[in-house]
């Protein structure tokens, strides 16, 4: 049964990553994986290519190109590897915020359960 609004219909996966079922590199790309474009699209690139470097002019993330492509992430993450291995998109982990104080954070239970 199919989606409303989805066309993932197994041949036309299967036609946009050229059969592949996973790329060398898509282990990169995890959901919060920030991708921006390197480049603009060019004449005769895969429709999708172009849309995601269209998407991808600020960091965008990997699940946000999935949902916007309305195509699984496996998919996006292969239609990514291939334009990372191109050069034409640049990829990053958000940076990982630093731990707060475990005292504040009791200070702040503590508040917390006296309200």
């Amino acid at each position: 049964m199919s989606r409303p609004g989805r066309d993932d219909a197994p041949d036309r996966l299967y036609t946009l990553t050229g059969g592949r079922s996973r790329s060398g590199d898509d282990s990169r790309f995890d959901l919060v994986t920030l991708v921006v474009a390197e480049c603009d699209p060019v004449p005769g690139m895969q429709s999708e290519h172009a849309a995601i470097l269209r998407m991808c002019d600020r960091p965008t993330a990997v699940v946000e190109i999935a949902a916007e492509l309305r195509l699984p992430v496996s998919i996006t993450r292969i239609l990514l590897a291939d334009l990372l291995a191109a050069g034409r998109i640049g990829a990053r982990h958000p940076r990982k915020a630093a731990l707060p104080d475990p005292d504040i954070l009791e200070q702040v239970l503590v508040g917390l359960r006296n309200l």
